[in-house]
């Protein structure tokens, strides 16, 4: 599936600003972390992009999150790795590939990375870093919603260290600030 038709097919089912701005994002540090881990960057490019499809349509029902959204993508055709990645970001199948585990990961991260350069007077990607991401990590009042457990899971999981994971996620989001709108 092309981008533009992912987009479409997100746009579709997604109606929230802020979540297709979340997709965005997840979107952009795939693509970083599967240019960085050797993984096919187009493919965790549109496991990011679609991996919230069905959020709208179980905000009421979390505990099916993913199920949906697998369907949808499945009867879109999409590739059958991202599917699996949608359903492994949702614990709903087991995490296998680098692309499941990397989905995982990142999901509370960029939520982490927003709220990071909210704080902030500027409210801009741009003036934030790493250490500064990481320094609010630390606060267990900061984000809540952000697992930090879930976040740290890429040392064991990608083999990067909780640094270099935020590091590149920074960088990944602050190149489409624009469309994120920071």
């Amino acid at each position: 599936m092309e981008r533009e038709q992912a987009l479409t097919l997100l746009r579709s089912h997604v109606k929230t600003k802020n979540l297709i701005k979340h997709c965005l994002a997840c979107e952009a540090v795939l693509g970083a972390l599967a240019a960085r881990l050797g993984g096919d960057v187009a493919r965790w490019r549109l496991a990011g992009l679609l991996h919230d499809v069905d959020y709208d349509q179980t905000l009421d029902a979390p505990d099916v999150h993913g199920l949906p959204g697998a369907r949808v993508l499945e009867e879109a055709g999409v590739d059958g790795e991202v599917v699996h990645a949608v359903l492994a970001h949702a614990d709903k199948a087991p995490r296998e590939s680098a692309l499941d585990k990397a989905l995982w990961c990142t999901d509370p991260l960029t939520g982490l990375i927003v709220a990071a350069a909210l704080i902030r007077p500027e409210k801009k990607l741009a003036v934030i870093d790493a250490a500064f991401v990481l320094n609010r990590f630390k606060e267990k009042g900061f984000a809540r919603g952000a697992n930090r457990e879930q976040i740290a899971a890429c040392a064991p999981e990608l083999g990067l260290t909780l640094d270099e994971f935020t590091d590149i996620a920074v960088r990944a989001m602050q190149e489409i600030s624009g469309e994120l709108g920071l």
